[in-house]
């Protein structure tokens, strides 16, 4: 009878975040952004390159580590714990599980998300920095729990609306973190390490639970410098091994492609039959695995971007566009190739010809390949993706709760948040990922509102970096909406 009100009420819930009104709103607010940024992420493609990964190996201070006394973290470590979030289960697991429940057209919604999700996500970032707050232990305190109360409530007649806004963002954003930070994350880890080495869940959930306790309960400093060692190679393992899948999957290819075009307007299919899945579907599961994995709109990556130690907010904008770039249009893309390819789907008709379980399909693709290996690989990969996932929700999750009770319950917290872990691992697989898009969507709505209210805000400090950078324009720069912090940062340099 409990977990018939739950399932209902979570249906419920996410029948309103993920119906029309909270898709348009998620589309119109990557639309708005672009165009007032004048297509940023598309016209200064090459410069927002160099200024994120291709600094990486030009600029010592993008991944210098910060004194021990300093609280605030490397540019490089603040993308990782981000990517660290981003980069799970939503990558491997979602975009099986978009294809399955809305066909191969709902990749090609997934990467129009992506795009104009990379404006979302850089306009986060503009204003987390822009409005970021030092708390009492000298750390960054950042996200949209701080632009909402603090931008918004700053407009005529919003003072109150915004910090109700801010309050109810940091509720969701906490209670996201146990939905896709926790349960969907240990729970694929589970069910993936029991399928390839027939591990009982319960003990992954102790093994999950413990490890993630020793690197989340020492702060911050700890989770950066895990996720920054952890991110690259798992990353760069997984990339690997499924450019091996699609290039001998190769003749396949277009095929695949084209599925995904047909299907994105629930076309008819070059051999006269009908694809399986309607427009609706394909968008809706685009948009919703869409927003799980690449988390723009969510307003969650912005509170570990905001803790960086860069001062220019279109800078760790720019790393924000980034982080969209390598998450949907590398990894899910790669993703969805490996699933199309891999003899288990009817590209004429987009429909499934072998009963795999979304949670095991890439697994199984993989082993076509690399036999009893390929299952292995992507279990290993899942729990590493997974992980990272839990380490980097685990940062935003306390922060909201220190936004909303102060500091001091941020440890009590962590403490619930890693011992969450052993009763995820035994959750139906269904039920995490629809209460974690439940709660992803509760907190996308009041962040939307503000980025949105906040366009103006980031159209005017994008232009003034555009103007001192292309222009050389003897401007000054719009840094931080606090004088205090401003000169602050500007004394430590």
């Amino acid at each position: 009878m409990y977990m018939d009100f739950i399932v209902s009420l979570n249906n419920y819930l996410n029948g309103i975040v993920w119906g029309p009104i909270g898709l348009f709103l998620l589309f119109i607010a990557g639309l708005w952004m672009t165009l007032l940024t004048k297509g940023f992420q598309v016209t200064h493609f090459i410069h927002w390159m160099k200024q994120t990964v291709g600094a990486i190996f030009q600029d010592k201070n993008v991944t210098a580590h910060t004194d021990k006394e300093d609280k605030a973290i490397s540019q490089f470590q603040s993308l990782c714990t981000a990517l660290a979030a981003t980069i799970g289960t939503g990558n491997i697991v979602g975009v099986s599980t978009a294809i399955i429940s809305g066909g191969p057209g709902a990749i090609f919604w997934m990467w129009v998300m992506a795009i104009l999700g990379m404006m979302t996500n850089y306009s986060e970032n503009v204003l987390g920095i822009y409005y970021r707050r030092r708390n009492q232990k000298g750390e960054w305190s950042g996200g949209a729990m701080y632009y909402l109360s603090e931008g918004l409530g700053s407009k005529k007649n919003c003072k109150t609306l915004g910090k109700v806004l801010a309050v109810v963002f940091s509720a969701f954003c906490g209670l996201a973190s146990f939905g896709i930070g926790n349960i969907a994350q240990v729970n694929s880890i589970a069910s993936n390490i029991q399928t390839a080495f027939n591990v009982p869940t319960y003990i992954t959930g102790i093994a999950v639970m413990i490890l993630a306790g020793l690197v989340v309960l020492g702060g911050l400093k700890r989770v950066a410098s895990v996720t920054e060692k952890l991110v690259p190679f798992m990353a760069i393992a997984y990339v690997v091994g499924a450019l091996v899948i699609v290039g001998c999957n190769a003749s396949m290819i277009p095929a695949a492609l084209v599925s995904i075009f047909k299907g994105a307007f629930g076309l008819k299919a070059a051999t006269g039959g009908v694809l399986g899945y309607g427009l609706k579907a394909a968008i809706t599961w685009g948009f919703k695995r869409g927003a799980f994995s690449n988390e723009a709109g969510l307003g969650s990556s912005v509170m570990v971007h905001s803790s960086s130690n860069v001062k220019e907010p279109v800078q760790q904008g720019m790393w924000g566009i980034f982080e969209v770039f390598a998450d949907t249009i590398i990894v899910c893309t790669l993703t969805a190739l490996v699933v199309l390819t891999s003899g288990f789907f009817d590209l004429s008709t987009g429909l499934q010809v072998v009963d795999v379980q979304a949670s095991s399909v890439v697994g199984q693709a993989f082993g076509n390949v690399f036999g009893s290996i390929g299952p292995k690989f992507i279990a290993i990969s899942v729990l590493m993706f997974a992980f990272s996932t839990i380490l980097g929700w685990s940062h935003y999750g306390g922060k909201s709760i220190e936004y909303l009770f102060g500091e001091k319950v941020v440890k009590f917290y962590h403490v619930i948040f890693c011992g969450m872990s052993f009763f995820s691992a035994t959750m139906e697989l269904g039920l995490a990922w629809d209460i974690s898009d439940t709660f992803n969507g509760l907190m996308m709505l009041p962040n939307l509102i503000g980025v949105l209210a906040l366009s103006g805000t980031v159209a005017k400090i994008t232009k003034n970096y555009v103007d001192r950078t292309f222009n050389k324009a003897d401007i000054k720069p719009m840094y931080s909406a606090y004088e205090d912090i401003q000169l602050e940062q500007e004394k430590s340099e």
